[in-house]
Parts: structure tokens; C-alpha cells; sequence
């Protein structure tokens, strides 16, 4: 099964997938990719520019070989805001597409706290993304949910 873990930054991807995961999944995580790739003493959530563009080509990679094992392993993969064509792809794997978001508030504050001060932006564009579409309607702060 592939599993698509989508959500703001630090709203709790990583921590969804450890609560799920087994140790002989497929964990595709940009941000364990691209520190997998700095150099050592490199800040835990480094956004350099080269780094980033290597990490992208290796998850696209990884991606890529991965659908070709969903008969024997579970995938998950985190992609924050995946495009409606990237969407469409995952769900031609038959991809279970999962939103985790503990709220606006929560996230950043995590972000303050623990991440690089560039993610408020990157939070900030999924809110506008996943705002409501319709008056009176209500997304909930749920922990997680299938799109």
C-alpha cells in the first residue's frame, strides 16, 4: 500500500508514519533525505539550495523504484503540497492520500520553536491551499484524515 502523508510542516507527518510504519516499510521523508545528504554538523532542518535540488532528484528516485514494490512492502512518503497531477499519479498506485494538521496555531508554534523560520511561509501557502471553499464549512483540526 502507498501512503501519501500530506500537512503543513511540523504538524506531525514524521510522527504519524513512526506510529505506523514497520521497520521493513519504504519511509520516502525529504527532510531525512536532505540531512542524509549534508555535511556533518549541518542544522537538523537545512534548506540549503543545492542540497534541497539534490534531495528532490533522489526522492523522485526513490519514488520511482518504490511503486514498483507496493506488492511487497507499504510505502509511506511525505509530500507537504502535492499538485493536483502528483495527486492524480499517487492515486493511480492506489494511494491512500492523508492530511495531518493539528491546526494553524499548533504548527506555528512548532515552527517557531523547532524549525527554521522560512517554514511559516511554506505553512502559511498549505492554509491557503486547504482553506475552506464553501461559507460555513468546517475542516476540523483533526489529527488526521483521508482525502
Amino acid at each position: 500500500m502507498l501512503y501519501v502523508i500530506t500537512g503543513p510542516p511540523a504538524a506531525g507527518k514524521s510522527s504519524w508514519i513512526e506510529a505506523r510504519a514497520r521497520p521493513t516499510d519504504i519511509v520516502i521523508d525529504l527532510d531525512r533525505i536532505t540531512q542524509a545528504l549534508m555535511g556533518p554538523g549541518a542544522p537538523a532542518w537545512s534548506q540549503h539550495p543545492i542540497a534541497m535540488k539534490v534531495a528532490h532528484r533522489a526522492r523522485y528516485a526513490a519514488i520511482d523504484e518504490a511503486v514498483k514494490h507496493l506488492d511487497e512492502v507499504d510505502v509511506f512518503l511525505i509530500h507537504t503540497m502535492p499538485t493536483s497531477k502528483w495527486i492524480a499519479r499517487y492515486r493511480r498506485h492506489g494511494a491512500e492520500i492523508v492530511a495531518v494538521d493539528p491546526g494553524r496555531d499548533i504548527v506555528m508554534q512548532r515552527i517557531r520553536d523547532m524549525r527554521a523560520p522560512g517554514l511559516q511561509a511554506v505553512a502559511t501557502r498549505w492554509y491557503q491551499q486547504h482553506a475552506p471553499k464553501r461559507p460555513g464549512r468546517t475542516t476540523g483540526r483533526q489529527a488526521s484524515r483521508a482525502w
